[in-house]
């Protein structure tokens, strides 16, 4: 019986491995896809305001937490999911879960035109309304979360 408990072991270890291959495989592949954001993608999602909003405030903060975009945007937390889950599905931002919470960022691997973009953006939402609103909104966030989120 040591024998079979040896060969099972062995199966065992190869299956795992495998499994470790197809998963590395499948996140380079994902990571690639990530990299490869056509200008076509990219500028439909920033011709959404709401979008358009949220990437230009994740380009200041850095990571923002649902509840935070919810707040400064005065928008209802469905909206604003919808709405970051079209542009995670887009390669433009990464998400993070923490607990229950979710965390977002820019994709730390766009292309460089594509950060390129989103620069010139932030720098004319500079004296756009809607945007200084919303940093305004973000400032004075009662209870803003650290990083352990608030909603």
């Amino acid at each position: 019986m040591r024998n079979g408990i040896t060969t099972n072991r062995a199966i065992h270890d190869a299956e795992a491995s495998f499994k470790q291959y197809i998963c590395l495989t499948l996140y380079m592949f994902i990571h690639i896809l990530a990299c490869m954001i056509d200008p076509d993608i990219l500028f439909k999602c920033l011709c959404d305001e709401t979008r358009l909003r949220c990437l230009i405030l994740m380009k200041l903060e850095g990571e923002l937490c649902v509840c935070e975009l919810t707040y400064a945007l005065d928008e209802i937390q469905p909206k604003i999911s919808r709405h970051l889950a079209l542009l995670r599905e887009a390669g433009i931002v990464i998400d993070r879960r923490q607990g229950q919470w979710i965390y977002y960022r820019i994709h730390p691997e766009l292309p460089a035109w594509a950060k390129t973009i989103l620069n010139a953006a932030q720098q004319g939402a500079n004296t756009w309304k809607p945007h200084l609103n919303d940093l305004k909104a973000l400032k004075t966030m009662p209870n803003r979360p650290g990083r352990v989120c608030c909603a």
